[in-house]
């Protein structure tokens, strides 16, 4: 099989549900000792237990085959070390914890459909070139790097996306535009060799404020998030969470310094308008699955599948699990027609407790799953027209389907809608009711990014912090 496959290149989706407990590659039990975390030694649970699969992964890029993991234990199988496989080939890790056929079977199916079906690049190298001045450091992402900047991609798709941080050759930058060409060499799915080539031009300006005033929120989002994950594999948790908190104060201390002299600033916090979300976004990322808490906050399988899959995601579908969407829905299911729909779904509510009214309904959705919340004083009667009969019973055993009302089908239009908007991964929904414990802690309350969670800074209590770390030595 292997020299079969070694000839032709391709992906291997392997779906696992063990530890690897025999022959060449098998693994030890490591990931619940709590005795580790909060130690120098935190981090080697983040990372592979032995350079086995990494060296597979290397002899997979070098034969053009991709990896793509699918795994669905309930139990601990060091996705660490598996992920190497997908990380180094240019594939993705598939998370399905305590997979229950009658549960994630939609979820499965459309996942699984999109990988072997979405436009697929193969056999690819990626380089980046840039004009005279200036320069790439590092590159981020699932691929191997086969030179100091050529990306080994056996596949490559719509899904995925990669960062680059550069850095200024030269103090002073002679030129007028600075030139930017990423080429792409790959095979398309119809057996073509191709090249698709981007080209880019910056403007060099004198002033830095504005650079401020044209900074892409997204991009830097983007790239902080994949620095302080693979900080995490070096580091403890707390250091990579310090490191996001670091860098903002950096970047909005500059330019602070910029507008002391022309203004009197006092004790105000100033920002450019182009990075006015960046500290709700670090907070966010500090409160991420990869990142946040320690021991007793995140199974250790689930931090690196949710890690790795960071590593890929694009900017925009980044920025939407890092803040997701909270959305009311009663005025829609109530009162507006299908017409309006635009008008009165797509607004979006601060990730607060503040934010949900007991008697009302709520959607969550991060783009990987909703959560449809339920008030504790919600009319029995809408309930009853969402649910059903089972509108009474406990939650966690309902599941929700089209009934035969117009408020029903409003809100499944609702949720495909959702679903059509960002086919790449398929939201599973969870319904959890006002007090209902664990799963309304589990699956909202502990995230809900503004509030002062299990610890955690609220969005105010961090914004104090950063100021008052901003104002020291500016």
């Amino acid at each position: 099989m292997w020299a079969f496959v070694s000839q032709l290149g391709g992906k291997l989706l392997i779906f696992q549900n063990t530890l690897p407990s025999l022959g060449a590659g098998r693994l030890r039990l490591r990931g619940d000792d709590a005795r580790v975390y909060g130690t120098e030694k935190e981090y080697t649970l983040r990372v592979p237990e032995d350079p086995f699969y990494k060296q597979m992964a290397a002899d997979f890029s070098k034969f053009q085959i991709a990896v793509n993991i699918y795994a669905f234990s309930d139990k601990y199988t060091d996705i660490a070390t598996l992920g190497t496989l997908a990380k180094y080939t240019g594939g993705q890790v598939y998370y399905y914890p305590n997979f229950v056929a009658s549960i994630h079977k939609d979820k499965l199916r459309h996942e699984l459909g999109r990988d072997l079906t979405r436009e697929t690049a193969w056999e690819a190298v990626m380089r980046i070139r840039c004009g005279r001045g200036v320069r790439f450091t590092s590159y981020h992402g699932n691929f191997m790097l086969r030179s100091t900047d050529l990306m080994a991609l056996p596949v490559l798709d719509c899904d995925k996306a990669y960062a680059m941080q550069l850095c200024l050759e030269e103090t002073l930058l002679t030129t007028d535009t600075v030139y930017f060409q990423v080429a792409l060499l790959y095979t398309s799915s119809s057996g073509e060799r191709r090249i698709r080539v981007h080209n880019a031009a910056a403007p060099v300006v004198a002033d830095v404020g504005e650079l401020y005033r044209v900074a892409d929120i997204g991009a830097v989002v983007s790239l902080l998030s994949r620095l302080a994950f693979e900080k995490s594999l070096s580091y403890k948790l707390e250091d990579a969470r310090t490191s996001v908190q670091h860098r903002i104060v950096k970047a909005l201390r500059e330019y602070r310094n910029l507008h002391a002299v022309q203004h009197r600033l006092g004790g105000r916090m100033i920002y450019p308008e182009s990075l006015k979300l960046l500290a709700l976004y670090g907070l966010a990322l500090c409160k991420s699955t990869p990142l946040r808490g320690g021991y007793a906050d995140t199974q250790l399988d689930e931090r690196c599948a949710a890690g790795y899959t960071m590593m890929a995601l694009p900017v925009k579908k980044l920025l939407k699990l890092l803040y997701p969407n909270l959305i009311w829905l009663d005025e829609y299911l109530l009162k507006a027609s299908f017409a309006d729909e635009s008008e009165n779904i797509w607004k979006r509510l601060p990730l607060s407790a503040e934010s949900l009214d007991s008697r009302g309904i709520y959607i969550y959705d991060d783009g990987f799953r909703f959560v449809l919340w339920f008030g504790r004083v919600l009319s029995p009667d809408i309930a009853r027209s969402v649910l059903g009969e089972d509108y009474a019973v406990d939650y966690s055993r309902v599941c929700l389907t089209e009934q035969d009302n117009e408020m029903s089908r409003r809100l499944m239009r609702i949720i495909k809608k959702y679903r059509e908007s960002d086919p790449s991964y398929y939201q599973l929904c969870h319904l959890v009711w006002q007090g209902e414990q664990p799963r309304e802690g589990l699956y909202l309350l502990a995230n809900l990014v503004e509030d002062q969670v299990g610890g955690t800074n609220s969005y105010a209590d961090w914004l104090l912090q950063l100021h008052r770390q901003v104002q020291q030595n500016a």
